[in-house]
């Protein structure tokens, strides 16, 4: 009995190394014209892509993913069905490299250090990281948060940027992890913490699709410039060029363009809330010269 049930803990174990390696060893444009289906990473409470219920995943970033697939479909002649696959900021890189998911739009940054285990296509949004807070907390900058409570969501970059502010303004506060950006921003609107540091299009998608999103603002100064992009599987030259010719075609083509004023300066679902977004200088650079640098590029400039 126990050799049967040891046997049954590592069939899940077994099929993701199964799966991996089915990747890896034919790519996953093999994997995926094998099985007619897309394994899509999606978000559920980003700026850049989110859900409206219901199984229903939209946003920018789930669109133009949407698009990408279109366009496997084109390149591997056979039509393509796309399975969403939720995903968080915790797990996101390893469900990329174990194949569980073959590509993920979300709002997931280009540093060096997840280079190590992953790849990442062309930057699509270049962002910039903020702190939201009520309009009568008196926060307005970094310095204000000394002895406040700041939500951050586990794992994002966005609290190795708190701490390097911590440590060169000799402030002090405490941080609390919010399990996703929703759950981060719940933090602060129910006053269990007096701000909520991250991706400024996080912040004004969250602050839109609250009940009273007038007392909420964005302050202070940039902590961080990111370069945000769709991820994949590292060491498959053939997916990520996939992934780019794409891109590139949706930017060439405006399809892109139209894509950013239907998301970010139109009203949107399921509040019907308009952002008021236009499109930055910073990520029209990143259109006009299609690149995949990592953060850590931008932050030298």
């Amino acid at each position: 009995m126990a050799r049967i049930h040891k046997y049954l803990m590592a069939l899940p174990l077994l099929a993701l190394a199964t799966g991996a390696a089915l990747a890896q060893s034919g790519g996953t444009l093999d994997k995926i014209k094998a099985g007619g289906t897309v394994n899509l990473g999606v978000r559920d409470s980003s700026g850049l892509a989110f859900t409206i219920g219901s199984g229903k995943y939209v946003g920018f970033h789930t669109e133009m993913a949407e698009r990408i697939v279109d366009d496997l479909s084109k390149q591997l002649g056979a039509p393509l069905k796309i399975n969403y696959q939720l995903i968080t900021s915790q797990n996101r890189v390893p469900l990329t490299v174990n194949g569980t998911i073959d590509f993920e739009c979300g709002s997931t940054t280009n540093n060096l250090a997840r280079q190590k285990d992953v790849a990442f296509a062309v930057t699509t949004y270049v962002e910039e990281v903020r702190i939201a807070t009520k309009v009568n907390s008196g926060i307005q900058s970094v310095k204000d948060l000394n002895g406040k409570t700041v939500a951050v969501t586990t794992g994002t970059t966005s609290v190795q940027h708190l701490r390097k502010h911590e440590r060169a303004q000799g402030i002090d506060f405490k941080e609390i992890m919010g399990k996703d950006h929703a759950d981060s921003f719940l933090l602060l609107e129910s006053g269990r913490a007096d701000a909520f540091v991250m991706d400024g299009s996080i912040l004004a998608a969250n602050i839109a699709r609250a009940k009273n999103s007038k007392d909420f603002a964005i302050v202070g100064e940039v902590l961080s410039v990111e370069p945000i992009a769709c991820m994949l599987r590292k060491d498959d030259p053939k997916m990520k060029q996939a992934l780019d010719n794409s891109i590139k075609r949706q930017i060439s083509d405006g399809s892109l363009a139209k894509l950013w004023d239907k998301w970010f300066m139109q009203p949107i679902p399921p509040s019907n809330v308009n952002l008021n977004m236009p499109l930055p200088a910073s990520t029209k650079a990143a259109w006009d010269n299609p690149n995949d640098k990592p953060m850590e590029e931008y932050a030298q400039k």
